[in-house]
């Protein structure tokens, strides 16, 4: 599915809201090595005000933590290239989440 498509579904589901974001972010995480990036997403029809949006919520929820500077400025493609270099990292984060039995 297009990426644009899933945008809008991201926009309006309530119920699989957090897998349409992983799905968006694991799917930008392939063009991320493209330069510039933000171009690259424009030709996706998307803006990259979509893009930061789907990953700040994925912050929230704690699945994902965004790259900072030493400056503060959250860096956007960094942490888009390290989920594309380690895709695992994001499923092991999220297999980290679940309650633990005692």
């Amino acid at each position: 599915m297009q990426v644009s498509k899933l945008y809008a579904l991201f926009r309006v589901e309530k119920e699989r809201k957090l897998e349409l974001a992983r799905e968006i972010v694991r799917e930008l995480a392939r063009y991320s090595r493209e330069e510039p990036f933000w171009e690259a997403v424009r030709k996706l029809d998307l803006k990259p005000e979509h893009v930061k949006e789907v990953m700040l919520f994925l912050e929230e929820n704690g699945e994902i933590e965004i790259r900072r500077s030493s400056d503060g400025k959250r860096l956007w493609v960094l942490t888009l290239r390290d989920i594309r270099r380690n895709p695992i990292k994001l499923d092991r984060w999220l297999a980290l989440k679940k309650p633990q039995r005692k």
